[in-house]
């Protein structure tokens, strides 16, 4: 912030011009100081992963992963054992359809798709189609706080749904250091913060669901780096988190590997 000076304007006094200069160097120090954090993130163990997996929704429940693939074709619901890497169960989308986010809710499962503007809704153990329901934004993330569906559309902004009818109970525009944080995508809600992977980029940002601020970055450009081969679309993407266990898993579109992560910070 810089003090602007009219020239039409005379200042009682030069003491009045240095005063107005000091408030805004230290109007600058403390925007400084409210800038979010950026912390490295720690492999603790890694795992395979199907390489052609185009990742798009990830979660970890019952001691097994439940994965969400993207692309027109290729989309499926998948249950995967998270030692070996192995697809234990899947279920194909219809061949016009582009896989997106992926949550559990109240036993079932629950899948956006991207252009299409329609969620499938899952028994959890067969992956029986229960019902669809329909939402007017584009699908990219989806999670949960136990209350309501988050769902991100690859803007700045969350929306809260309301898990019984789907309807926007109210959203909330995420912002980083007084701007607006766009091309939000998969969501992982953990100790009352929401995850969220921002697409083109090394980074998760740790956002909190009422005021939407970003509190702190977690860059996993040193993890990206391990992934061989990589194509442009094949970034970060993927979150899940053990609750019972306190373990954090990451991956990314056709990566090779899954890594369970220790973030810094905490």
């Amino acid at each position: 912030m810089v003090a602007r000076y009219d020239a039409r304007v005379k200042l009682p006094s030069l003491i009045t011009a240095l005063v107005l200069a000091s408030g805004s160097a230290l109007v600058a120090c403390a925007a400084q100081d409210l800038r979010a954090p950026v912390y490295s993130v720690r492999v603790v163990n890694t795992f395979p992963h199907d390489p052609n997996a185009f990742t798009q929704g990830l979660i970890f429940e019952d001691g097994v992963l439940y994965e969400g693939t993207g692309l027109e074709g290729q989309s499926e619901l998948r249950k995967v054992d998270l030692k070996t890497g192995k697809v234990l169960q899947r279920l194909a989308l219809p061949t016009n359809v582009f896989g997106e986010g992926l949550t559990s809710f109240a036993g079932q499962l629950v899948q956006l798709t991207w252009t299409t503007g329609v969620g499938y809704v899952y028994d959890k153990a067969s992956f029986r189609r229960i019902r669809t329901f329909n939402y007017a934004t584009e699908g990219w993330g989806l999670t949960h706080d136990g209350k309501s569906l988050i769902l991100s559309d690859g803007s700045s902004r969350l929306y809260f749904l309301d898990p019984s009818t789907y309807r926007v109970q109210r959203t909330v525009n995420v912002t980083a250091d007084g701007q607006n944080v766009v091309r939000l995508n998969e969501l992982e809600f953990v100790g009352g913060q929401v995850l969220a992977n921002v697409w083109l980029t090394n980074r998760i940002a740790r956002i909190d669901p009422k005021s939407g601020k970003v509190s702190a970055w977690y860059d996993l450009t040193d993890i990206v780096n391990r992934v061989p081969d990589r194509g442009p679309d094949d970034v970060l993407n993927g979150i899940a988190y053990d609750a019972k266990g306190g373990r954090l898993f990451i991956t990314g579109k056709r990566w090779p590997a899954l890594y369970e992560v220790k973030l810094g910070g905490r």
